[in-house]
């Protein structure tokens, strides 16, 4: 069907991409406090970014709750971004190390390991 479209063939490894989809979702679980920090600054730098393109301050305040809100939410979904990165990067390494199989495998016990751990990190914050 794409092949249809396209006048090339795109060949995608779903083995990697769900490999690198599961270490990213550990990650993301296991580093929480990484986690809150890169979305933080990505949602400085996105607030930073649109204040430079106003021209009036009077007019900048007045949409500021909902811009900083939309903000807020591009921030959430970016800070994705790097933990995909690093799981690629560990599913890589495993791919290369121990084979093509141990990466999925791996990547389900890291992410209920780190799901054990954020539900007790956040039980003991409590």
């Amino acid at each position: 069907m794409l092949t249809d479209i396209l006048p090339f063939s795109l060949e995608l490894n779903t083995i990697a991409i769900a490999g690198a989809s599961l270490w990213s979702l550990a990650l993301y679980l296991g580093l929480s406090r990484f986690r809150d920090w890169v979305t933080e600054q990505l949602n400085r730098w996105f607030n930073f970014a649109e204040q430079s393109l106003y021209t009036s301050q009077s007019e900048f305040e007045k949409t500021r709750k909902a811009r900083e809100a939309q903000n807020a939410f591009y921030a959430s979904l970016f800070s994705i971004i790097p933990f995909f990165l690093f799981g690629a990067l560990c599913n890589w390494v495993l791919d290369i190390s121990l084979g093509n199989s141990w990466g999925i495998s791996t990547g389900i016990l890291a992410c209920m390991g780190t799901g054990i751990y954020e539900l007790g990190r956040r039980d003991g914050e409590e």
